[in-house]
């Protein structure tokens, strides 16, 4: 048999008392594909960034022996200098936010070309070209270009795809991959899929792939490792795990697939219409190049003929690929544009967006977002209180104090966050609670000036499989009991097929397909359809 690439025996970690991962016994071979699963807080980034030497103020035990160009060393037991020559030569790291990873101050060119300065010696110039060539490998459009942009001026897949590069600027025999598809939508990740696996068979590295992700799980992974509570539950080949769970909590997450229990009836017919549009086009201004630039702007078509009804109580889906339109499409709905970027009708609650901000408050009460970070979304210097209330300071700011209260502990209440569950509950910061609990709390936020609509930004792709379910099931009780309309954008097809009673297909800014969910997602007609559901 081949000697393993790395073989990890009893890791242990620990920041101050509490004991984060224990136990863990891992091997992987060069070549091979290993995915280690398992809900946020189960300890998968945690022993990721053991074995990197990157996690502050910890204590780690065991060993994880490397197969170095000076032998079998113990990565844990290394100096911080030959580790650091370690990291990017022979074991690279994608991270899971390439907006946070990528340094916002320098394009992406510079930065793979940083990389290859620093660990392969190449000139400047050499380092520019290879860093385009990198880009250009990892199918980016317009590498020269793109390779001048900041990661703010790059799509989610572009980030991606230049952190990609990066890793692999030095062509290491490890890859870490910490949720490297998290954000993207189906296609892309398909996409993203398919370059890692070409990328690996060409340079035979292995890869650690750390997701919640089961249907990349299925496709990707040569063998799968299950982790709860920090400790490693279960082990074995791809097909025959998924085949045959051993360890209950393994089937508790292959089970986690969202369920449909919607209000299947009629709209009533004659009610107003919670959010409708009417020819909708949005464009944003851009620069003309040469003298013209100086004098006048140019114009993108974001969004155009967008038509679409929503009544109250039910669901409009919206899917398509990153540039579709669906953010600009949520944006216009917010009314959260310039009146000048907007033409055709759109309007919320029978009336249109007056663009001056005392004209547009009942629409703002009226209208409510919850995004798809919870934890960018949500002030960390705030108290829970003070997040869920905030909205009762804008919109009803002459509520005496006790009642502003108590409305926030029954909103908190009606997310099925209680003070009894949480001791002080409404003293506490986000980073104190869970992605999900943090995506109820932005739920409670939205809820508690009483909105007829919910654009729903992606609200479950940061989550976990299991979590995602309770979240889903939690808005489709809010749904039946109050009447709520959403506009669910979302790349996640099983989340459409949970929560959509219509769906809306975008490509390029252009409405290409919508319907009854039944048929646009049983028997859709346009490829580009077809497709988003092959690639899901």
């Amino acid at each position: 048999m081949t000697a393993p690439l790395l073989e990890v025996r009893g890791l242990q970690v620990a920041f101050g008392p509490k004991t984060v991962v224990e136990g863990v016994d891992f091997a992987l071979a060069p070549g091979e594909r290993l995915a280690l699963v398992g809900e946020s807080g189960s300890g998968k980034s945690v022993t990721a960034l053991a074995l990197l030497g990157l996690l502050h103020g910890a204590r780690t035990q065991g060993q994880a022996l490397f197969d170095t160009a000076r032998g079998r060393r113990d990565l844990l037991a290394l100096p911080e200098r030959e580790l650091r020559g370690l990291r990017g030569d022979d074991i690279a790291m994608i991270f899971q936010e390439p907006m946070t990873a990528l340094n916002p101050l320098m394009t992406v060119g510079e930065q793979i070309a940083e990389v290859l300065r620093l660990k392969r010696a190449l000139t400047p110039a050499q380092s520019a070209r290879t860093a385009i060539e990198l880009l250009a490998k990892t199918g980016i459009p317009e590498p020269a270009r793109r390779a001048g942009a900041y990661p703010h001026q790059l799509s989610g897949g572009q980030r991606q795809r230049a952190m990609i590069a990066m890793a692999l600027a030095c062509q290491p025999r490890l890859l870490l991959a910490d949720e490297p598809t998290t954000a993207l939508d189906v296609s892309l990740r398909g996409q993203i899929l398919a370059l890692l696996g070409e990328l690996q068979r060409e340079t035979g590295m292995a890869v650690l792939l750390i997701t919640h992700d089961l249907n990349l799980v299925r496709r990707f992974a040569d063998r799968v490792a299950v982790m709860q509570h920090g400790r490693l539950v279960e082990q074995g080949a791809t097909a025959a795990l998924f085949a045959a769970p051993r360890h209950a909590y393994t089937r508790q997450l292959l089970a986690s697939r969202p369920e449909r229990d919607v209000d299947e009836r009629p709209a009533p017919p004659g009610a107003t219409p919670v959010l409708a549009a009417q020819g909708l086009r949005v464009v944003y201004p851009t620069p003309l190049p040469g003298i013209r630039g100086w004098f006048k702007k140019g114009e993108f078509v974001a969004l155009q003929g967008a038509d679409f009804s929503l009544p109250p109580g039910r669901t409009l889906g919206v899917i398509g690929e990153s540039g579709s339109g669906k953010s600009t499409l949520a944006q216009a709905a917010l009314g959260l544009l310039a009146r000048r970027q907007v033409g055709g009708d759109i309007r919320v609650a029978g009336h249109p967006w007056r663009y001056k901000a005392g004209a547009d408050r009942p629409l703002r009460r009226a209208a409510q977002v919850v995004f798809q970070d919870p934890f960018s979304s949500l002030s960390p210097r705030m108290t829970v209180q003070e997040i869920v209330g905030e909205g009762l300071h804008v919109h009803q700011s002459a509520l005496p104090e006790a009642e502003r209260l108590a409305r926030v502990r029954q909103a908190l209440a009606d997310v099925s966050l209680t003070e009894s569950a949480f001791p002080g509950l409404l003293a506490r910061y986000p980073h104190e609670f869970s992605g999900g609990q943090r995506q109820r709390i932005a739920l409670a936020r939205a809820l508690i000036v009483g909105p007829e609509l919910l654009v729903l930004d992606e609200p479950t792709s940061a989550l976990d499989v299991t979590i995602q379910k309770q979240v889903l099931a939690l808005l489709q009780t809010l749904q039946r009991e109050r009447g709520l309309a959403y506009l669910l954008i979302t790349h996640d097809v099983a989340v459409v097929q949970a929560m959509a009673h219509e769906v809306m297909v975008l490509k390029d800014g252009a409405v290409v397909e919508a319907g009854a969910a039944a048929q646009v997602l049983g028997a859709p007609r346009h490829p580009y359809t077809q497709k988003l559901l092959a690639a899901a």
